[in-house]
């Protein structure tokens, strides 16, 4: 597991192209038969993704978490955005297709995830953080999220947004979690842009065509920065930074918060024209 410390807005403003990457972008998250996790202590969550193709994987504890096991004091989200696959909770298998949700409340001793079909394997993103209540554990899958369908063509961002852990979806103690597409013809998210230092927010992208990126912008909303984003990599987002994208065409990405405020309207709007 590797970590990540805490970056404050002047040590970011003053980065180069190599250390924001290295400070923000989580890549090589998704390989074979392997669960990759990234600690960040903004509200120390952990970024990770489990590719299980030949083999059982099991979420192990790691010895930065003086821990029994994973979630002894924490909950987790899991979205799939491959092909079918398990996750084995406790000894309960539940079956997730391609964008449905699990969440594994805290208290939870086993977690294995398997794929049906090694040629087309399940590939699940991971979200946990603390928690000090324990939720239930609970599937949704992506047609009990509520889609909406919100933006234009004419502002080159209409997208559909699946929301799966939040106050009227699935109950959590503070993770808020969810996925946006967007539409053929749609390259910009989460614009106009935002704000909120209340809790952090993590954006993995995927369904990235392996020629095409997604410029990923964040920064304070008067000195924004981008880096540079392909599939399946993911991007940590400080409480403090915008977090929106723009990409050479549609792609698709997970989005979820942990923090103070469990409100998913919660934020503070920044207009475009403000932006530098």
């Amino acid at each position: 597991m590797q970590i990540r410390f805490q970056h404050s807005p002047k040590e970011t403003g003053e980065m180069n192209t190599d250390e924001l990457r290295n400070a923000f972008l989580v890549n090589e998250l998704m390989q074979d038969d392997l669960i990759n996790l990234t600690y960040s202590h903004y509200d120390r969550v952990i970024v990770g993704g489990a590719k299980p193709v030949n083999q059982k994987l099991f979420l192990e504890t790691d010895a930065e978490l003086r821990a029994e096991y994973f979630l002894q004091r924490r909950e987790i989200g899991i979205i799939n955005v491959g092909g079918k696959g398990k996750i084995i909770v406790d000894d309960k298998a539940y079956e997730l297709n391609k964008l449905d949700c699990l969440y594994i409340g805290k208290g939870t001793r086993k977690v294995f995830f398997e794929s049906d079909d090694a040629a087309k394997p399940a590939v699940f993103y991971l979200l946990s953080s603390p928690a000090h209540v324990t939720c239930p554990t609970t599937l949704y899958t992506k047609e009990q999220a509520m889609p909406a369908i919100i933006g234009s063509i004419e502002t080159s961002n209409e997208r559909t947004i699946y929301k799966y852990i939040h106050a009227d979806g699935i109950q959590s103690c503070q993770l808020v979690m969810g996925l946006t597409i967007l539409n053929k013809g749609s390259v910009w998210n989460t614009m106009p842009a935002h704000t909120h230092t209340r809790r952090m927010e993590a954006y993995f992208y995927f369904d990235v065509h392996a020629d095409h990126r997604v410029f990923h912008f964040m920064g304070q909303p008067q000195q924004t920065r981008h880096i540079l984003m392909a599939n399946h990599e993911a991007v940590i987002s400080p409480p403090w930074s915008i977090h929106s994208g723009c990409g050479t065409s549609n792609y698709a990405f997970i989005w979820g918060m942990s923090g103070e405020n469990y409100t998913y309207t919660d934020m503070d709007a920044v207009a475009i024209k403000d932006l530098r």
